[in-house]
């Protein structure tokens, strides 16, 4: 179990209490601490002994943190992830991991999102990824009740999942370059291109507050980070041929998204955001980062870019 956390002292108490009321206990509970100046760390040494503790100087983002939590956990079979605004219900562990246990092609397992506000309504049942360059939380702010199968799912929002470690050392740790955001759909994608799976399991449950770190739903931060990673995404993962076949929709897909941002007050941010993710893609090739195209794995490619386009309407339905 590897816990990130950046200043959100106000949320460990709800996070961690939840572990200790599992009925099936983590074996281990990682804290990675971001820099924070909230007095984080101490709270944990003095209130939840039983959590590991790793405090890193600075702020290494989302990225930074869970990769040096997973790297800690090298000899365990699955690494949970969860975001520490979260309230965790008590067989969340146990349903993650029976899944996993279920389905060996699995790579990664998401559990139910709900609302701390109002726990009937969904914050995020599986993240979704589209032609249009969007990816999105499935049934976000609709009821919970219509989301109680288990179902495949384009990625997993790794603010409440399971990994395989095994699968990890294949598909590789989070590109550390996406800092925070998009980063659960690039290694989501890349385990998809391999040939592995990402589940939605509705009986693990969590509430959560949502956008804890970041501050709000909509801010310079979010939205620069957001469309850098978005070009970045693609770049990394589309061929060039799907990047030609995707054009026709990905084009009218930006444009959206800054007009929205524009309308939003944050226009400049946005279009800035985009001009570093070309920089970042280029950088990114030159570190090998950029997924290379392998004819074996073409019916995955297929299959994904088939999803791609159903994606579509799925967003608007």
């Amino acid at each position: 179990m590897v816990i990130p956390n950046y200043n959100g002292i106000e949320y460990l108490t709800d996070c961690l209490m939840a572990m200790r009321e599992q009925t099936r206990k983590p074996d281990r509970i990682i804290v990675i601490d971001n820099g924070s100046a909230d007095g984080s760390p101490d709270f944990v040494r003095d209130h939840f002994p039983e959590a590991e503790l790793i405090c890193l100087d600075t702020n290494t983002g989302f990225c930074g943190a869970v990769n040096r939590g997973i790297r800690a956990s090298k000899g365990m079979d699955y690494c949970i992830l969860l975001n520490n605004d979260t309230r965790a219900d008590r067989r969340f562990v146990e349903c993650l991991v029976r899944a996993m246990e279920k389905y060996p092609k699995v790579f990664s397992a998401q559990a139910k999102m709900l609302s701390m506000r109002d726990p009937g309504v969904m914050d995020d049942a599986g993240d979704l990824y589209c032609s249009l360059g969007w990816a999105f939380a499935r049934g976000k702010g609709k009821p919970e009740r219509h989301f109680r199968k288990t179902e495949e799912i384009f990625s997993a929002c790794a603010g409440a999942a399971i990994y395989r470690m095994s699968m990890i050392g294949e598909v590789g740790l989070f590109d550390e370059n996406h800092f925070a955001y998009l980063e659960d759909c690039d290694i989501g994608w890349r385990a998809r291109i391999k040939g592995y799976h990402n589940i939605f399991v509705p009986s693990a449950k969590v509430l959560h507050v949502g956008s804890a770190s970041s501050g709000s739903v909509y801010n310079l931060f979010k939205v620069k980070n957001t469309s850098r990673n978005s070009i970045y995404l693609i770049a990394k993962n589309m061929p060039p041929l799907m990047i030609l076949i995707n054009l026709p929709l990905l084009v009218p897909g930006f444009l959206v998204k800054a007009a929205f941002f524009a309308a939003k007050g944050y226009g400049k941010e946005y279009v800035f955001g985009i001009g570093q993710g070309f920089r970042l893609s280029r950088t990114g090739a030159k570190e090998g980062r950029t997924v290379r195209y392998d004819r074996k794995n073409l019916p995955n490619y297929l299959r994904i870019q088939l999803e791609l386009f159903a994606n579509v309407v799925r967003r608007f339905l």
